[in-house]
């Protein structure tokens, strides 16, 4: 067997409907659609969503929130009292919170620290956002908060 040789099953493959052909074609005059009515005219046939005159679902279905330009700023959030596990004078970054199993890895892109709990030794703290009472508790325990620049979008 060659290639040239290749034919579709028999019956796999159909002619195209061919319609507006005349009438020796069998699907000539009213080009299979009927007599008059909406749908044998051009252009004819209801909109997407349409219900028949019924209030369509859209319509029924309350409009909730407003998001400007993209939608809103979502950050992983992290608790001060998830820290303890870290040892004194310990770098915790995104990476360190997903290999503490404290954040998953696909939340790394962004995550905020939170101040809920207590310190008892200084962290130096790299994250993207952090509150300041957060901040404060850091500090006071002698620990060092960097906060990680966020790239600019590609346009």
């Amino acid at each position: 067997m060659r290639l040239e040789d290749l034919r579709p099953a028999p019956g796999a493959t159909h002619r195209r409907k061919r319609v507006g052909r005349g009438p020796g074609s069998g699907h000539g005059k009213t080009s299979t659609k009927g007599h008059k009515g909406q749908k044998a005219r051009a252009g004819g046939g209801k909109a997407g969503g349409f219900e028949g005159g019924q209030m369509p679902l859209y319509r029924r279905l309350p409009k909730r929130g407003f998001l400007p330009h993209g939608g809103k700023d979502e950050y992983t959030v992290v608790n001060l009292k998830a820290l303890v596990r870290f040892a004194a004078n310990a770098v915790v970054d995104p990476d360190a919170l997903v290999g503490a199993g404290l954040i998953k890895k696909s939340a790394r892109r962004r995550v905020k620290l939170l101040g809920a709990g207590d310190l008892e030794h200084g962290l130096t703290v790299r994250v993207h956002a952090i509150s300041e009472a957060a901040k404060a508790k850091i500090e006071a325990k002698g620990g060092r908060v960097e906060l990680i620049q966020e790239r600019a979008a590609a346009s």
